[in-house]
């Protein structure tokens, strides 16, 4: 026995031998009006705009981030690299300076009792890196 095909717009159960339109979420008869689906263009563009303005402000500030970081790690490199004989101290200000030689060098001498090419001012901090005065 060959089964009856049902027209497309006949929702039938084959598992359970029923008509079963009435429980579908959506319109099953002809005619029912049209499924549109909204337009959430505008909507998309509007997000799409504010997240891309959110992640340009994030690459911003993590860019800024970097560059202090690295200036504070040159500021490192050429103070520890700098000559001095003895051991600074927590928390207490030194000064940078250029020699003759061009060499640099860490000092007590503050820049007005001084000659030399003044780098910059410094303290040490409690992780033994250099903070910029």
């Amino acid at each position: 026995m060959e089964k009856e095909k049902k027209p497309d717009y006949v929702v039938f159960d084959e598992a359970s031998q029923t008509y079963n339109a009435k429980l579908m979420p959506f319109a099953t008869g002809l005619a029912a009006p049209k499924i549109v689906p909204p337009d959430v263009t505008s909507w998309k563009n509007t997000n799409i705009i504010s997240a891309n303005n959110q992640f340009k402000a994030r690459h911003e500030a993590m860019q800024k981030e970097y560059q202090q970081m690295m200036e504070e790690f040159e500021y490192n490199n050429l103070i520890y690299n700098a000559k001095f004989s003895f051991e600074p101290i927590v928390g207490k200000t030194y000064h940078l300076y250029r020699s003759k030689d061009e060499s640099a060098f860490l000092s007590l001498i503050a820049p007005q009792e001084c000659t030399f090419e003044h780098l910059g001012t410094f303290a040490l901090g409690p992780d033994k890196t250099w903070e910029k005065l």
